[in-house]
């Protein structure tokens, strides 16, 4: 299946799309709707994520369908260095796609893309209710670390 997506850079129009994913997601509970209120919101976070030269949101087409999306930040750090580690969020899979290596394509994709922004360090979060997600991250190479999840890139 995985030969039939496109990872790519999200654009203003996906984000009814995204926004569907998140009100689909039943375990996040953050209460998402594309509704005429929320509207507004949505957008200006959008705006705001797409012109932030650290922020970036990727998304998973499949055949046509918006399947899959997340967003990356670049974090300027002081320590390690001074690298930048990244920190991904936000990150979603339509529920009737999931185990078909969608998933696993994203990540990969957006680690890549952080290797060559400079990350050096991939952090994410995943609420304590998502323990599928958590052996997912477990699979890719993520550890705990802290309450969170963490990989060398």
């Amino acid at each position: 299946m995985t030969d039939d997506l496109t990872i790519r850079a999200a654009l203003p129009a996906d984000l009814p799309a995204i926004i569907a994913l998140h009100e689909g997601d039943e375990l996040g509970g953050h209460g998402d709707a594309w509704t005429e209120e929320n509207r507004p919101a949505y957008q200006r976070a959008m705006e705001a994520l797409l012109n932030d030269p650290r922020e970036y949101v990727l998304v998973v087409v499949h055949k046509g369908v918006l399947v899959g999306s997340m967003i990356a930040t670049l974090l300027v750090e002081l320590s390690g260095r001074a690298r930048p580690h990244v920190l991904f969020r936000s990150i979603q899979i339509d529920a009737r796609y999931r185990g078909r290596g969608i998933g696993a394509a994203m990540m990969a994709h957006a680690e890549d893309d952080a290797r060559r922004r400079g990350a050096s360090v991939a952090e994410l979060t995943s609420s304590r209710k998502r323990t599928d997600a958590h052996r997912f991250y477990d699979r890719l190479g993520y550890v705990q670390s802290h309450l969170g999840f963490k990989k060398k890139l």
